[in-house]
């Protein structure tokens, strides 16, 4: 499959795999306190970007470890911005201050995801460590003050879905253009607590079902990740949309199709996105299909990231729903939705298996 039939929209480029925190939940396992010999240099990143100038060009997503641990990350997000690509970055914003917040701004990042893991310091720090609640808040307000867009990122667990209510407002007050919804995904230091913490499949349809909810109200967008049964269950609520002409508020998907009539001819993926419109690049130059799914496609130090994009056999299944097996592949759902790949490869081995945490059983099956 050619890269135009699926071009690369985003990038989340782990920038380094060092970080001043040792959060639980961290898709990495091998978290550094100084940065690696083995990273990208600034010359191989001004030569990365350069390679996805040609490829849209994608939005780039600066992202860690701590992003903001590399020294020279300002000059990166200036170059990517000079290039044409939307720059964003992924921060625990426990280092940003007022002068920092400024100079990221001035240097092209457009806008940034802070985490919160809770609405108290409590339960945020129980993940994050001591004090980081408070550093966080101050972090994203910096940003926001400095101009930068602000979006709140939340790691649902069994620990703080009770505070996603809260979190939602807190997120309203901060004036975040959106709220990300992460579903927890058993890689890295998230393995230890996946027992613990993993809200069971019929957790995930009852806050998946409060969430279709609150899009429908607004006015906060909310957006699922590694979730991608959200659509499902949104068109079996058919919840009537609202829209500017009665609120000022745009749903998420008020102009996308009702899916209710036409869901076994949905042509376009609005799910999982892993290697269908989105990439992680590793601080070591490996292309995966996501941050969460560690299967490499190749690394950019030997291949061109279009080629890497074009002509990955793995990329390249994950494109075509017509290979998904289990339960994914008798579902009239599975161009819609796709399943959560990388829960499928931890839980099967197999990043074409079925979506291990979704109750919904196909017709065919049924």
């Amino acid at each position: 499959m050619a890269p135009l039939d699926n071009p690369l929209r985003r990038v989340y480029w782990e920038t380094t795999a060092s970080c001043n925190l040792r959060c639980l939940h961290c898709r990495r396992q091998d978290i550094l306190y100084r940065a690696s010999p083995d990273e990208l240099t600034t010359a191989e990143a001004f030569d990365l970007v350069n390679q996805m100038s040609s490829l849209g060009p994608p939005v780039l997503i600066l992202s860690g470890g701590e992003p903001l641990f590399r020294r020279d990350i300002l000059e990166i997000a200036s170059f990517a911005k000079s290039r044409g690509l939307p720059v964003g970055i992924a921060t625990n914003g426990t280092l940003v201050n007022k002068d920092l917040a400024l100079r990221m701004r001035q240097s092209g990042i457009h806008y940034a995801s802070i985490s919160l893991d809770g609405a108290r310091a409590a339960t945020h720090d129980s993940f994050r460590g001591r004090g980081n609640f408070e550093r966080a808040i101050r972090g994203a307000l910096f940003l926001k003050n400095a101009g930068l867009k602000i979006q709140i990122n939340f790691t649902v667990t069994k620990k703080n879905i009770s505070e996603l209510p809260d979190v939602y407002q807190m997120a309203k007050g901060l004036n975040a253009y959106a709220l990300y919804l992460f579903l927890l995904v058993p890689v890295g230091c998230g393995v230890q607590i996946a027992a613990s913490q993993m809200l069971s499949p019929n957790q995930v349809e009852d806050w998946l079902k409060w969430v279709v909810t609150k899009n429908a109200e607004g006015p906060l967008p909310i957006k699922t990740i590694c979730a991608p049964q959200y659509y499902r269950i949104e068109s079996e609520m058919d919840i009537p949309e609202i829209t500017k002409s009665t609120t000022g508020y745009t749903s998420p998907h008020a102009n996308e199709p009702a899916f209710a009539s036409s869901l076994k001819t949905e042509d376009r993926r609005k799910g999982c996105l892993a290697g269908v419109h989105m990439c992680f690049i590793s601080h070591e130059g490996d292309v995966f299909p996501c941050g969460y799914m560690p299967v490499s496609c190749g690394n950019i130090r030997r291949q061109s990231l279009k080629k890497i994009w074009g002509q990955s056999k793995i990329l390249n299944d994950l494109r075509r729903p017509d290979l998904l097996e289990g339960r994914c592949g008798s579902c009239s759902f599975q161009v819609l939705c796709g399943g959560c790949r990388a829960r499928a490869y931890h839980e099967f081995g197999n990043y074409l298996q079925e979506e291990p945490f979704c109750v919904y059983k196909p017709a065919a099956m049924a």
